[in-house]
């Protein structure tokens, strides 16, 4: 009889006759009363391309569970699309749904009392959320991603959403027409599968693998490759050995080692900012002390390898065409930068399986060598400072320099900023500062993509800073420092700045500063009071009551 710890509190004695009626209607025999009983749970919806095709991954990973010689049981939760949420407010229910997408996860589970989970998720905030809910249940797991898009063709060039939204910004300089800006939304998503650049749902892919969760090599392949099929019978598979054998279990695996290796794979990927904050929330769930500085020291000491958008010239699939992440691990491995002892769901090391996959040398291009690395340190930098005293978050990969001197411009919402900008009233030398967007203030801490990618749409990119208690999409690039905290909801700094103050971002010494004399800034604080909630009822209001700072990962508990 295979390992049950949990599945036999609904399956065995009479007195769960009704359980096992229940159970013969949704298709059990009488002989799948003996067998472990694993989830196979996804977000799968027709809302988005990330999740559109995950129905079939789990359908396959259901038969991967059956090979193993465990029933499958399969359930979907929630998500939402960050590209079409983006820049109204809808944008607000993005980051609240990782949290409910790990609640969701976690209550079924604990429900249903079954023994392990195969977790496909394929966007922004499902991945993080499937492995938040991995991290808290410590059951057999394993997580496969749904797979990247294919970049679309415009005119001879690759195309991405990214195109699109800074297609946007030139449209509105009047740099581009009505029928260039159609021809670009047509072309740029032609398959289904996650936003094609190292943006958040691919960087998080990457993590996923970095942290041992998911099976080796399975975070590049296109969500039309057939091996993206292959991953999820084996990852099924995976899941019912790993209940039979009792473990690795995840929080063997999500180590305060393994979260270092993520944050270098990340950084040498130069990946999406949002990946900060994702990681400090699955380590809060696995109960793993990790903090910003955590992320600086790592970044200080990993080069910047991938050459991959925003900041670059590719996508995700040409990554996978040179090798994968285990490309970059392997590069980092051999440089001393990676934890290689450290276990994974294959119940190897890092270290063992690079060697059974041996990945190729960097090709140069895609992926650069160690000893001619894009930049010397990581894509992502942590800022200090008297405009935010508990930290903030630059992706300094994307940024013409290090260093931003300007004069404030602040927003109490990025609709107000965004309009600014269409109405061409900001100017080269300006400080964006959009406010009242944090996790509580907003609430929901929505990303700022449409404001920058307008901003590079207008050809400002070089010549504008934004700072924001809000989130970066992770299509972002230019001056762009998000996170600030405290936001400004709670009365951090990031509140009482005026039109015309100086701010500088210095991200060589790790930086964020408002030039404004202390006792002024006394005197503004006493004439502050916090705003009226934006929602006093529903799931965002809860979310407001419940959430704690950007530094700490935006968690509710």
């Amino acid at each position: 009889m295979s390992r049950r710890p949990r599945s036999w509190q609904v399956t065995e004695g009479p007195e769960r006759a009704p359980a096992r009626a229940m159970l013969r209607a949704v298709g059990f025999s009488e002989e799948d009363f003996g067998k472990a009983q694993i989830a196979v749970a996804s977000s799968w919806n027709e809302v988005t391309p990330c999740n559109y095709h995950l129905d079939k991954l789990a359908a396959l990973a259901k038969e991967g569970v059956r090979q193993g010689g465990a029933v499958p049981i399969e359930f979907t939760t929630i998500a939402v699309s960050d590209g079409i949420a983006m820049g109204h407010e809808g944008m607000k229910a993005s980051l609240i749904s990782r949290d409910v997408i790990a609640d969701s996860v976690e209550l079924v589970m604990h429900a249903e009392r079954m023994d392990a989970l195969v977790g496909i998720a394929g966007c922004d905030k499902s991945e993080p959320g499937m492995l938040m809910a991995m991290a808290r249940m410590n059951l057999p797991a394993v997580y496969l991603y749904g797979g990247t898009i294919l970049p679309g063709t415009y005119r001879g060039r690759d195309v991405t959403i990214q195109d699109v939204f800074e297609a946007v910004g030139a449209h509105a300089r009047g740099a581009l027409s009505d029928e260039e800006l159609r021809e670009i939304e047509r072309a740029a998503c032609p398959t289904a599968g996650s936003c094609a650049g190292m943006y958040t749902a691919n960087t998080m892919a990457a993590v996923g693998e970095a942290l041992g969760m998911s099976l080796p090599g399975s975070a590049s392949p296109p969500a039309v490759d057939y091996r993206r099929e292959v991953f999820a019978r084996e990852s099924g598979r995976r899941a019912a050995e790993i209940a039979a054998e009792g473990g690795p279990l995840p929080r063997d695996i999500m180590t305060r080692e393994a979260f270092e290796n993520a944050i270098a794979v990340a950084m040498a990927l130069a990946g999406s900012t949002n990946h900060v904050l994702h990681l400090l929330a699955i380590a809060h769930d696995a109960e793993v002390e990790l903090t910003l500085d955590d992320f600086d020291r790592i970044s200080r000491r990993t080069p910047h390898l991938v050459d991959v958008r925003p900041a670059g010239r590719f996508v995700m699939s040409d990554l996978d065409r040179v090798g994968g992440v285990p490309v970059v691990m392997k590069e980092l491995l051999d440089a001393g930068l990676l934890h290689g002892d450290c276990m994974t769901v294959t119940g190897k090391t890092v270290a063992e399986n690079l060697a059974a996959l041996a990945p190729p040398a960097p090709d140069g291009e895609v992926v650069r060598p160690l000893a001619s690395p894009i930049h010397p340190e990581g894509g992502t930098a942590i800022l200090y400072g008297s405009l935010a005293p508990e930290g903030s978050v630059m992706k300094i990969a994307g940024a013409a320099s290090l260093e931003f001197r300007g004069h404030a411009r602040p927003f109490d919402s990025e609709t107000a900023a965004f309009e600014a900008l269409t109405r061409g009233e900001i100017r080269p030398g300006d400080v964006i500062v959009i406010r009242y967007e944090g996790p509580k203030g907003s609430p929901g801490m929505p990303e700022m993509l449409a404001v920058t990618a307008a901003v590079a749409g207008a050809g400002l990119g070089e010549q504008v800073a934004l700072i924001t208690d809000g989130r970066f999409s992770g299509a972002t690039k230019g001056y762009s420092v998000g996170h600030v905290a405290p936001e400004a909801f709670v009365g951090g700094p990031i509140a009482l700045v005026q039109e015309g103050d100086e701010i500088v971002i210095d991200a060589a010494n790790r930086r964020l500063d408002l030039l404004v004399d202390p006792a002024e800034l006394e005197r503004r604080r006493a004439a502050w009071s916090p705003p009226a909630p934006r929602y006093e009822r529903g799931a965002l209001a809860k979310y407001a009551r419940l959430v704690g700072s950007a530094s700490r990962g935006a968690v509710t508990g």
